[in-house]
């Protein structure tokens, strides 16, 4: 267990507007969090889900063993002397936890390594496509304006109170969701923020075309066995 350090540094608070979201589900919150009573678990296991956000798949994204090993970040929030052992430890509880999926993997070089992907539908199915041999590309995601730059560029300049409805929607509403709405809203000429909302609250409550369904594993098998393929390397 990492033990906590003697000096506390202080945090000057989250910046405003031009943040960076990671979304995680409720669930962390009431069914896992309550229960971890080991900190470098919690700390490892936060670390691995915001890497995974920073990633896009077919299906579902994935981190190795060995780019945690390396991974700056986790080095620090570990230790760097016993980051190995921490790290294995963390891991194999988050594993049995049932908070992370594990998969072993033998790439096309020989060398063998093992991939930790989250346990989400997506998760499940993309584990599922790697046991089978079925490697979803993964590539790193490119720098994606957030809801603040974007009701700047389409609508006009900020407001305290619409500053609290953005910052409510976008930890409420996938990232391509509200992109798409501000893009109809654009393009039916209706660039004001009430409509923008009722597009996604419509959208969350009636649900959207299939393909953009959150955690759908439907989609996901689309994605590993039928239109899209061909974007799969096998």
């Amino acid at each position: 267990m990492v033990e906590p350090k003697d000096v506390m540094v202080h945090f000057s608070g989250f910046p405003e507007g031009k943040a960076s979201v990671v979304h995680l589900p409720e669930a962390f919150f009431t069914e896992i969090l309550p229960h971890m009573d080991d900190l470098a678990e919690l700390q490892l296991t936060l670390l691995v889900l915001w890497r995974l956000a920073q990633q896009r798949a077919a299906v579902a994204p994935w981190v190795t063993e060995a780019e945690l090993l390396g991974d700056a970040l986790v080095q620090q929030t570990l230790g760097v002397e016993d980051t190995a052992i921490l790290l294995a430890q963390a891991l194999e509880r988050s594993v049995t936890r049932g908070v992370l999926l594990r998969v072993p993997w033998r790439r096309a070089d020989g060398v063998e390594e093992i991939r930790y992907l989250a346990n989400s539908p997506r998760g499940r199915i993309a584990a599922e496509a790697l046991r089978r041999g079925v490697v979803p590309h993964r590539v790193r995601n490119v720098a994606r304006p957030n809801i603040f730059a974007l009701y700047e560029q389409n609508i006009g300049p900020l407001t305290a109170l619409i500053s609290e409805d953005l910052r409510e929607a976008e930890t409420t509403y996938p990232t391509a969701w509200i992109e798409d709405a501000f893009r109809e809203a654009v393009r039916l000429n209706k660039r004001n923020w009430k409509y923008i909302r009722a597009i996604l609250e419509r959208w969350d409550t009636e649900g959207r075309d299939e393909s953009d369904r959150r955690d759908s594993e439907a989609d996901g098998r689309r994605y590993v066995e039928g239109e899209f393929a061909d974007f799969i390397q096998h």
